[in-house]
């Protein structure tokens, strides 16, 4: 069947389970988890636009973060809800391709974002007294405009080579439309678009995670160099968010893209797939707050202040009864 043809038939996403009484488990945990990822993000997104002493490129970079996990989830929940709500589980040609285009480019981005964030604790630690000109405002919005542009291309490439394949198969063993699944319904060898896939993917991803790992052996060699177990205990503090979130984000993305075809397996996948795409976008929020005094003392300020403008208001209403 030609690539035409196949435009006018939808494919069908199983989702992460076959059996019909997971649905309802499944819709609760998917609302839950979309819900938290919002509000938490929100929060971060709305603290750091608000709060003056939050205007630093780490917590900028930060807030860019709260943005594209927003985006990401977004992506693919939202689709996901409607499937299992409505029963409906189809998607349409161009709407796949759509949702495999903006999700790995959104996903990618979550890995450029903690590279640069992990650049900017480098000039933190690292080069203290060059700080402001390597992580000036100029140079933060070249780093995050390339990134767009680098994501972009990938996807763009990746998008190309799954549309125009022949498929023999409709149905996706997924809940979003993603490469490896796709892939598996060709009617023809994919072993080239597999190498490419894995070689131009390894690139993209493996290249921000070695450049954190880079970085973070140079933060360790500095905080090595204190004086004080005191000193490197806060050095150490103001790392902690981050590498806790680029460990649970490499993790997955490396278990899920980058193992022998020997080792994939449909229902794992699944799993896998939800740990970088919800949980992750889902955690970022509440581990960059609950170990950061900084955000979790704003945090307190604007709920006692929103709490003392309800109970102002309520008052207000009373004097008028």
């Amino acid at each position: 069947m030609d690539v035409k043809n196949q435009t006018f038939i939808a494919f069908t996403l199983l989702g992460l389970s076959e059996k019909p009484h997971l649905r309802l488990p499944l819709f609760s945990f998917f609302v839950g988890a979309y819900i938290l990822c919002i509000v938490g993000n929100l929060v971060i997104i709305t603290l750091i636009s608000t709060q003056p002493q939050f205007h630093t490129p780490m917590y900028l970079l930060l807030g860019n973060l709260s943005v594209v996990d927003v985006c990401l989830t977004s992506i693919t929940v939202p689709k996901a809800l409607y499937n299992l709500f409505s029963g409906n589980m189809s998607i349409s040609f161009h709407g796949c391709f759509l949702q495999l285009f903006l999700f790995h480019a959104v996903g990618n981005m979550d890995s450029f974002l903690l590279a640069v964030m992990a650049l900017d604790r480098y000039a933190a630690i690292c080069q203290p007294l060059h700080y402001a000109t390597i992580m000036s405002k100029r140079t933060c919005v070249w780093l995050v405009t390339s990134s767009w542009v680098i994501v972009s291309l990938h996807s763009t490439l990746f998008t190309a080579m799954t549309s125009t394949i022949q498929y023999c198969g409709w149905v996706i063993h997924h809940y979003f439309c993603d490469v490896p699944a796709l892939l598996l319904l060709s009617c023809t060898d994919t072993s080239v678009r597999q190498h490419v896939v894995f070689i131009e993917g390894s690139l993209i991803v493996m290249g921000p995670m070695l450049f954190i790992l880079g970085s973070y052996i140079l933060i360790i060699r500095a905080v090595l160099k204190l004086r004080t177990s005191k000193g490197r205990r806060q050095t150490f503090s103001t790392c902690s968010s981050h590498l806790t979130v680029v460990i649970l984000f490499y993790s997955s993305i490396i278990f899920m893209y980058f193992r022998p075809s020997s080792l994939y397996s449909l229902s794992y996948d699944r799993v896998i797939s939800v740990v970088y795409s919800v949980i992750t976008p889902m955690l970022n929020p509440f581990i960059y707050s609950l170990r950061n005094k900084e955000v979790k003392c704003a945090v307190k300020k604007v709920a006692q202040y929103g709490r003392r403008r309800g109970q102002k208001r309520m008052q207000e209403i009373e004097e008028k009864d």
